[in-house]
């Protein structure tokens, strides 16, 4: 799975997004499972990717599976148990999908 988190400089709500999915992936042991990108959209190349996938609002987040956008969270910052049982679900999907 690759997660990825559109984001701006000064922006804390980005900066806390993706300390937050640092800081999770880690701590729930799925080093290894997730792929984390952060995309600075102050960047050409960031807003470029960001034009690409529709994101108007930072932070945003992206979540892909078997090459494919599986979930989409826009603008602010997840509740982190909701964060983490949303992101188990979709591990559990993507998992139970490569099975069959």
């Amino acid at each position: 799975m690759k997660i990825k988190i559109y984001g701006k400089d000064g922006c804390d709500a980005c900066k806390q997004m993706r300390q937050k999915m640092e800081h999770g992936i880690e701590k729930w042991g799925w080093n290894g499972k997730v792929v984390l990108n952060y995309i600075d959209m102050s960047t050409v190349e960031g807003m470029a990717e960001g034009a690409f996938n529709d994101v108007f609002r930072v932070p945003t987040v992206i979540i892909e599976g078997n090459g494919a956008q599986i979930a989409r969270y826009d603008g602010g910052v997840e509740d982190s148990r909701e964060l983490k049982a949303r992101l188990e679900r979709i591990l559990n999907d993507t998992a139970h999908q490569r099975i069959h």
